[in-house]
């Protein structure tokens, strides 16, 4: 399937068939690994987190701001 056959598909039918592939991958025996940039942003979190550049905030503190 290429991308032209996608755009000529109807919303519902892109969505039944990622549906469909999500299906699939789930049942996969193997999982596919992470790319290595995954690692570089999980540890730069870690590191803003631990040298307190990072704030956190409750889900009613976000909802009161945008509020």
């Amino acid at each position: 399937m290429n991308i032209a056959e996608i755009n000529s598909m109807s919303s519902s039918e892109r969505l039944e068939t990622m549906e469909r592939i999500w299906d699939a991958l789930c049942h996969d025996a193997v999982e596919p690994s992470s790319p290595a940039w995954h690692e570089d942003v999980l540890n730069e979190r870690l590191r803003r987190i631990e040298s307190g550049e990072t704030k956190f905030y409750t889900l009613d503190q976000v909802k009161s701001h945008f509020a």
